[in-house]
């Protein structure tokens, strides 16, 4: 048997962090101070324009924006302040110039940065391109046809035989057709579409974006590659303003690969099979360190959307509390499609605080400042408030002196995560997580954004008295992360680096990377309370400890404001990871794939292990997975393996077992393994699914799920002091330890 990486395109390097130098003034405005006050907004104070954010210290005013600095890590432009528009969008103030010749150029089909979530605003407009796509595999032993044959320079439909794809979905499920279930390799996808005349005609900036695509993705324009992506699980971005036509069909052509190497994250091998006696020629596999379908294709929303030429490329917000006021620190970056080396010019940004029932907070001007908001609401979650996930909207501009203004809604909420050696809190309240990990996985769409399905498992996250999830293995949807704000759910953002072993240097590379594509695109975000690099790695591998180390490193620098940590499996005193890490998360399947059967020994071996993990580190410890499968329906009592009893038993001894670790301090919180039954691959192990779901794949609850309501809802009444559903008489069969 031999082992064969398959040869995959690569995303070219990140460029380097960029040095500007810059210089504030003001534009078109003879007395900006006597313009500020003739409009209902704070005045400037008289000398914050002429310091920088370091001299000032940030300083803030109570009731009152302060302009900390006039510059910001952002692209020289113009400003005018354009006609009929609200007067807070002319606090447009600031400009700077970039003394870094190619700062702003772009490397041209490299989608590192997904940007901002296409968003409608009166500067901006989105379509999607969602619907029904022509498709095709390459043949699975000639898998470089479509490039040779150049597929992406005409519709599909004219080169071959095509099929229809939903988009969103995953192909795996979608027909009858098990070549295209289990295809490994390049699959294509294409479509036409038109695109609006005044949108040359206004001489607008066209966007391509995809949510996602699974594996590795190369999308053309007409013909012309516009973007390349490896990794799947994060957008894809592509300006296409150069490459469309404003009088006839446009065609955008994808070709994605799903193959995964020793060195994708997540890894893979492919399995070649010479031996002519017992395989057909060509014979090879994919193998994978983990349990769930390897599912494949265009997962998430396609969207064109349209900016100005000068526009927000992206909005960076701290928050954090004082007393009874929120402060908002942000940092406004934008960009411009005339932009070339050494080009100075002048650029305005300005900020407007909507409150969630959209009505007016304040406004602010600057590309980078601090806003203090007295008697701010917080961002609560679910069960510890009575308006868990509240978000203010930032309405964001920049303005350029040649008349363009792009306009943003960025919702923010206000809230602060703390953490020491035993604690993690939200609002210097001391939380304690009790959650699940999941997987986006559901019948005949693989992973494909459902919204039907999103809103149900919100729906049964909140019914079992849920505040937080994993986003177990891999990022999910920005729509996702969206209803997690709005609801209050907290997360812990997890890499698609599962089950990781060797640690390269290429490896660690791409590890990096993929932690900084991640960051920036949920860095904003209120729910997310922790960032995770990793489940399972194999770290009892002397170079993990390296590994992580560094992979550790480049995310706290890429935020410093949540915790990192990373799922572990391996023995504490063998393993090389969590030295490196400030939250420590293990899983730990007592009675399951240990001492299968004798759910007696879980208490006792629970409460050493993550004591003992404790005393080791010295770190907050939760676990992060634990459980069994159930089939749906099946009983038997005494309770024995895959039965519904005998999951619900070992959940009790696991129950007994946290209760006894909360009262020793360091214990911050329980998730168990999983939500809901999930696909798996082909296997002798698992009945096509893994089945150990609090609910079946459509959503129908287990015994599991009603005992674990109970358990989330007591949990929420002892500790959140909530009360918990009335007239249940579910309720009266568990009570939690005080």
């Amino acid at each position: 048997m031999v082992s064969a990486s398959p040869r995959l395109p690569t995303a070219s390097a990140k460029p380097s962090s960029d040095v500007w130098k810059c210089s504030c003034v003001w534009h078109g405005v003879a007395d900006p101070k006597a313009w500020l006050r003739s409009y209902p907004v704070p005045p400037v104070p008289s000398r914050s324009r002429s310091r920088s954010s370091k001299q000032t210290g940030g300083r803030r005013t109570r009731g009152r924006w302060s302009l900390t600095s006039c510059c910001s890590i952002i692209s020289p432009l113009k400003l005018q302040r354009p006609a009929m528009t609200p007067p807070w969008l002319h606090l447009t103030v600031l400009a700077l110039g970039c003394l870094r010749a190619g700062a702003l150029s772009k490397n041209v089909g490299d989608a590192s940065w997904g940007g901002l979530y296409p968003r409608e605003s009166p500067t901006r407009e989105v379509r999607s391109l969602d619907g029904l796509w022509d498709f095709r595999l390459a043949p699975l032993l000639d898998p470089d046809k479509g490039f040779r044959e150049h597929w992406y320079s005409q519709p599909l439909s004219q080169t071959g035989a095509v099929i229809s794809m939903a988009v969103p979905s995953s192909y795996n499920d979608i027909t009858q057709d098990k070549a295209l279930r289990d295809h490994i390799g390049w699959a294509w996808y294409d479509r036409t579409f038109y695109v609006p005349m005044r949108w040359q005609e206004d001489k607008l900036r066209v966007v391509l974006r995809l949510g996602s695509a699974h594996y590795n993705s190369i999308v053309y324009v007409n013909g012309v590659q516009v973007a390349k992506h490896e990794g799947g699980h994060l957008p894809i971005m592509a300006e296409i303003s150069n490459h469309l036509s404003f009088v006839q069909e446009n065609l955008v052509t994808v070709a994605i690969n799903n193959t995964l190497t020793p060195t994708t994250i997540p890894q893979g091998s492919i399995h070649f099979q010479n031996d002519p006696t017992r395989y057909p020629p060509g014979y090879f596999t994919q193998s994978y360190n983990f349990d769930f379908t390897n599912y494949a294709g265009i997962h998430r929303p396609v969207f064109l959307y349209t900016t100005p030429r000068t526009y927000i490329e992206d909005i960076l917000l701290t928050t954090a509390i004082d007393g009874t006021s929120g402060i908002v620190n942000y940092t406004i970056i934008a960009g411009s499609t005339r932009m070339g080396p050494h080009r100075l010019g002048n650029i305005g940004c300005s900020l407007k605080v909507l409150n969630q029932a959209r009505k007016y907070v304040t406004s602010a001007i600057g590309c980078q400042g601090t806003i203090v908001l007295p008697n701010a609401t917080l961002w609560w979650p679910y069960l510890m408030s009575d308006d868990p996930g509240y978000q203010y909207t930032l309405m964001v501009a920049v303005s350029g002196a040649s008349g363009d203004l792009d306009l943003y809604p960025q919702k923010v909420g206000i809230r602060s995560v703390g953490w020491n050696s035993t604690t993690l809190t939200i609002n210097g309240v001391p939380v304690y997580l009790r959650g699940c990990g999941k997987h986006e996985d559901a019948d005949i769409r693989g992973k494909g954004l459902d919204y039907p399905l999103m809103v149900k498992d919100f729906s049964l996250l909140k019914w079992l008295g849920a505040n937080s999830f994993r986003t177990s293995h891999y990022p999910y949807a920005e729509e996702i992360m969206d209803m997690a704000d709005q609801e209050g759910i907290m997360v812990v953002d997890e890499a698609p680096a599962v089950g990781l072993s060797g640690f390269g240097e290429e490896l660690m590379k791409k590890h990096m990377s993929v932690m900084q594509e991640l960051v920036r695109r949920d860095k904003n975000r209120p729910s997310v309370i922790m960032w995770s690099v990793g489940n399972e790695p194999q770290s009892n591998q002397a170079a993990a400890e390296g590994y992580f180390s560094n992979v550790t490193a480049v995310t706290r620098a890429s935020d410093a404001t949540r915790p990192v940590t990373c799922v572990l499996s391996y023995d504490k005193k063998s393993e090389h990871a969590a030295s490196s890490l400030d939250v420590i998360l293990v899983n730990r399947y007592y009675s399951w794939y240990s001492d299968t059967g004798h759910l007696e020994v879980i208490q006792l071996q629970t409460v050493t292990e993550f004591t003992e993990w404790f005393l080791l580190h010295n770190k907050p410890v939760m676990i992060s997975e634990y459980g069994a499968g159930s089939l749906s329906g099946l009983h038997m009592d005494p309770a024995f393996t895959w039965s519904e009893e005998y999951q619900v038993e070992l959940m009790m001894q696991n129950f007994e077992a946290f209760d006894k670790l909360r009262s020793k301090g360091f214990f911050v919180g329980e998730m168990i393994w999983n939500f809901a039954d999930f696909a798996t691959p082909q296997e002798i192990i698992r009945p096509a699914f893994c089945v150990k779901g609090l609910f079946t794949r459509t959503r129908q609850p287990k015994m599991a799920g009603h005992l674990m309501r109970y358990r989330y809802w007591s949990l929420a009444q002892q500790l959140d002091n909530t009360t918990a559903p009335q007239g249940d008489w579910k309720f009266r069969l568990y009570s939690v330890s005080p």
